[in-house]
């Protein structure tokens, strides 16, 4: 008996010592299998772990770049970067929003658009940062707030940098604005470099410019907690601020055109022929920017978008208008260049032009006529019979061809956003835009501006400027140079100029001539504008609204005032040194020669002769057609 308790313990021991034995394997194992884990991770793959680790509690935060300055050509602001200040609250440390904001709203005034904006923004930011619940503080409101702060835990005062606008409405179809980034333009830029910035360029020169204007992002290294708030701030990448921008742009010309213009509906481009830069580019009814900035609500909105005057519209670039008898040069010049016509023939006006084998007559302004005219005379008196008849001798290609020489039927170039190009017709543009067939009618109606034939305010400036160069077309440009930062030397902007085919100085004298005596001549259009301290080349324009029927008589009077005839005025001076070029166009201002051509000599006494007094526009009792 006690042999089989000694047998079961030797047993038991035996058991217990292999299953130690295995235990101690088990334990031996999983430790080594620990360590060998141990070692991949902290030694092996330790660098991988610790840039995860890092990636956890260290955050690249975006630092946006400061945006660029726009000057005008004598350094005055045109676009400037204020300190802006903010009411923001951060959620977390508020108990009820709702209370908080009836509160803020009893000290501050927060309208809906503030409400609205701040309950679109509180989804999109986390809890601890700070959503703003009024923008543009006044110093006054800062005060105010400042003295009741304890009561508005949570809430603070933050600054920012907001772009404004000190000249208003006197550049902001030059100028342009910035807006909130859209989606849509989201999808479009490098969402890396746009990191932590808020705004872009919309329209006009902060469009056109926005790669310059921008800069480059920054970053910093934040050591952030489980919630993801900044604990520690550490080394960081200085953001690269945009170029700043000197314009042409003069301010004083700008306000005088303004000026000149009044309350019409118009623009007015002015451009120095030798370089290409735009002094003035100015357009009828204008808008301030400023409210674009922060989010302009959507009444306010409303009332410039349906305005019937279109303030919005930007006239000198998008405004496409028939050129008139602002054309007729341009004419002419191909008719030379072409051999097709001299400076000394004569054509025969008596007061309408019918095709051969057609009875429909295409009437001069002057229903007497004009008699026999040689080309001189035929540009100063604007003898639109002369001009069918030249037209029709030319052909539409030919006539084509020249024109677009002068940057007709395609945008001009001009480094502002939302330039278009009017139209120059052809065969091959009404076959494909109307499927329809090119009629000889069109072409005569071509070679006296009207019809199909549609112009800009800049491109007719830029062309004018041509004719001042005697050939030398120069591209249209705003800005003249850029800086890195204020002190840095300036950067100038290249000049784009082109030689026009046509090369016999015989043909661009006997045209400037012309235009002299469209304003120095006793039968000229615009002889009213002549003056004794600089000599003026130009050639004055009028359009139709509506076509006026084969046997009815245009009766300004008895239209109403937005159907009647917009007016032109193309010119420049001094004749034997261009220093301005100048295109004013008046929409339903009638004659030429009488509303628009003293908007171009006031332009012109502005940067001549330094003459702020701007001339009354009024209709003298003298009246002139074209």
């Amino acid at each position: 008996m006690l042999a089989e308790v000694f047998a079961d313990r030797r047993g038991e021991k035996r058991l217990f010592r292999t299953r130690a034995l295995v235990l101690a394997v088990l334990v031996v194992l999983s430790l080594a299998l620990i360590g060998m884990r141990l070692f991949q991770l902290q030694v092996v793959r330790h660098e991988h772990f610790t840039t995860l680790s890092d990636d956890n509690r260290i955050k690249i935060q975006p630092m946006p770049p400061t945006r660029g300055l726009i000057y005008d050509r004598d350094g005055v602001l045109l676009a400037d970067n204020l300190p802006s200040y903010a009411l923001t609250i951060e959620p977390e440390k508020v108990d009820d929003l709702a209370a908080t904001i009836a509160e803020l709203s009893a000290l501050l005034p927060i309208s809906e658009l503030d409400r609205e904006r701040f309950r679109r923004l509180l989804p999109q930011r986390r809890r601890f940062e700070g959503v703003p619940i009024r923008l543009d503080l006044s110093q006054a409101e800062r005060a105010r707030f400042a003295v009741q702060s304890h009561r508005f835990p949570g809430v603070e005062i933050a600054a920012e940098l907001s772009r404004s606008y000190p000249q208003g409405m006197h550049t902001a179809h030059v100028v342009g604005y910035v807006g909130r980034i859209n989606e849509q333009e989201l999808e479009q830029i490098d969402r890396s470099d746009y990191a932590g910035s808020t705004h872009i360029g919309k329209v006009g020169i902060e469009k056109y410019h926005e790669a310059w204007l921008h800069g480059h992002v920054g970053y910093q290294q934040a050591v952030v907690n489980a919630r993801g708030r900044v604990l520690e701030r550490r080394e960081e990448k200085t953001p690269l601020p945009g170029r700043d921008l000197h314009l042409f742009l003069d301010l004083d010309l700008q306000r005088d055109a303004a000026a000149a213009l009044g309350d019409r509906r118009g623009a007015v481009v002015a451009i120095e022929p030798e370089t290409g830069g735009v002094l003035a580019m100015v357009s009828s009814p204008s808008y301030d920017p400023n409210p674009f900035v922060g989010g302009i609500g959507f009444k306010a909105y409303a009332a410039l978008r349906d305005d019937i005057d279109r303030p919005l519209y930007n006239r000198a670039i998008r405004g496409q208008y028939p050129p008139g008898s602002t054309i007729k040069q341009f004419i002419a010049l191909a008719g030379l260049a072409s051999g097709v016509a001299t400076a000394r023939e004569g054509k025969y006006c008596g007061g309408y032009f019918q095709l051969p084998g057609h009875s429909h007559r295409y009437r001069c302004w002057r229903s007497g006529g004009h008699g026999t005219l040689a080309m001189e005379d035929a540009i100063v008196q604007s003898c639109d019979v002369y001009f069918y008849r030249l037209a029709h001798d030319m052909g539409i290609e030919r006539m084509k061809t020249h024109l677009a020489e002068f940057g007709f039927g395609e945008p001009t170039g001009a480094d502002i956003a939302g330039e278009l190009g009017g139209l120059l017709p052809s065969p091959e543009w009404k076959r494909r835009a109307r499927n329809q067939p090119w009629f000889p009618g069109e072409t005569l109606i071509v070679g006296i501006g009207q019809g199909a034939f549609l112009a800009t305010p800049l491109q007719l400036a830029a062309a004018t400027a041509a004719v001042a160069n005697r050939g030398t077309y120069m591209q249209p440009r705003l800005v003249s140079a850029t800086r890195a930062s204020l002190g840095a030397p300036l950067d100038p902007t290249e000049a784009k100029r082109r030689l026009l085919p046509d090369k016999d100085p015989a043909h661009w004298q006997t045209i400037v001539d012309a235009m002299t005596n469209v304003v120095e001549g006793r039968r000229g259009t615009a002889r009213r504008i002549r003056n004794d301290d600089y000599r003026i080349a130009g050639k004055t324009g009028t359009s139709q609204v509506f076509t006026v029927g084969q046997n009815e008589t245009y009766n300004e009077a008895e239209v109403a005032e937005r159907m009647r005839d917009h007016a032109l005025f193309v010119g420049f001076a001094p004749i034997d040194n261009p220093q301005i070029a100048v295109a004013v166009i008046v929409e339903n201002g009638g004659h030429g020669g009488a509303t628009a051509a003293p908007i171009a000599r006031a332009v012109m006494d502005s940067w001549l002769l330094d003459q702020r007094v701007v001339p009354s526009t009024e209709n003298a009792a003298e009246t002139t057609s074209q």
